[in-house]
């Protein structure tokens, strides 16, 4: 049973005390002798937005049977690497804007966000130096190494007008959902011996991960600007085909596809209200909402394993939360 969510210090309340922890590690981690790092380092607080994978991190462990030192300690590593992707995120994209706040590539420059990234990866690397074993070491560097490769597919597949579901659904798996999965997988590890419920909890992060990409999506060609914080269908513009696009060509009369994949090719300017007129006519907003819908409800299965408790019910809380987020 799930608790009403009615903000996120109610959601993060079982954590709360850890998560300003995680900050103070990330902070201190991010601190340089060198004047003109800490500069750039304090920027970064508009990149950390809801703090979610760090609260999966704690929230996956405290339902799994308790925290640790080391779930501080991997909470901090996530957010840090997860930071990484997006100033990456935003050189690729060439945005000028994160949470209404402008990115760091706008401030400065291209070199400067990615030697910036380069330096979070480092640090987070670092903090995982200093745990006892290596089975976190190997969790990230291998997740990492995933999230790349999603990145590097995602950007060949760039004005891809063919793009099918599947490959679709195997872009946000890597690019997104593995970060959430090893969150969830991370937090129960050092929480419990049981695979079953380490199992469970990574299947959980990976759905739920899998889910609010495609809300994500589904967002950025019909959100609300004043809601997300960046411009409605900058998906299209960058030549990204996302689910309720491929769902929309697939459907729609001959005439009215070859004009989305002309867009989607960067043959035509995109028209947004044209295309969110298409995608109300074949119903691909709905569409994708059902498929997020349908990961929504394997997540929340993963999580009839694990015995009730207060993070259990914000782990609930917060999976059913994405059909209904905003920005």
């Amino acid at each position: 049973m799930s608790v009403e969510l009615t903000s996120l210090p109610d959601l993060y309340a079982p954590i709360s005390d850890r998560l300003s922890i995680v900050q103070d590690i990330v902070n201190k981690e991010l601190t340089s002798r060198h004047p003109s790092v800490n500069e750039l380092s304090r920027h970064l607080a508009n990149y950390h937005g809801k703090m979610l994978r760090p609260a999966l991190v704690l929230l996956s462990g405290q339902a799994a049977g308790g925290l640790t030192p080391t779930h501080e300690i991997l909470a901090a590593v996530v957010e840090i690497v997860h930071v990484a992707t997006l100033l990456h995120d935003d050189v690729l994209d060439e945005a000028d804007m994160r949470r209404q706040h402008r990115t760091i590539n706008a401030m400065r420059n291209n070199e400067t966000a990615v030697l910036l990234g380069d330096f979070l990866i480092s640090h987070a690397y670092h903090l995982c130096s200093s745990l006892d074993d290596l089975h976190a070491a190997r969790a990230i560097s291998a997740t990492t190494n995933v999230v790349c490769e999603g990145e590097i597919i995602e950007v060949n597949n760039r004005q891809n007008d063919a793009l099918t579901e599947d490959e679709y659904l195997e872009i946000i798996r890597a690019k997104t959902a593995t970060l959430t999965a090893t969150c969830c997988a991370l937090g129960a590890h050092y929480a419990c011996d049981d695979p079953v419920v380490e199992s469970a909890l990574r299947e959980f992060g990976l759905c739920s991960g899998v889910a609010f990409q495609i809300v994500d999506d589904v967002l950025d060609i019909a959100g609300d600007e004043s809601d997300t914080g960046k411009s409605i269908g900058r998906d299209i513009e960058e030549g990204s085909t996302t689910l309720p696009m491929i769902h929309a060509i697939r459907n729609a009369d001959t005439s009215t596809a070859d004009t989305l994949r002309a867009m989607i090719r960067g043959q035509k300017p995109v028209d947004i209200a044209f295309v969110q007129t298409t995608l109300d006519r074949t119903g691909s907003i709905d569409y994708a909402l059902d498929v997020a819908r349908g990961h929504v409800q394997s997540a929340l299965e993963q999580l009839g394993r694990l015995p009730e408790s207060p993070a259990l019910q914000s782990l609930t809380t917060m999976v059913e939360f994405i059909l209904r987020r905003q920005s």
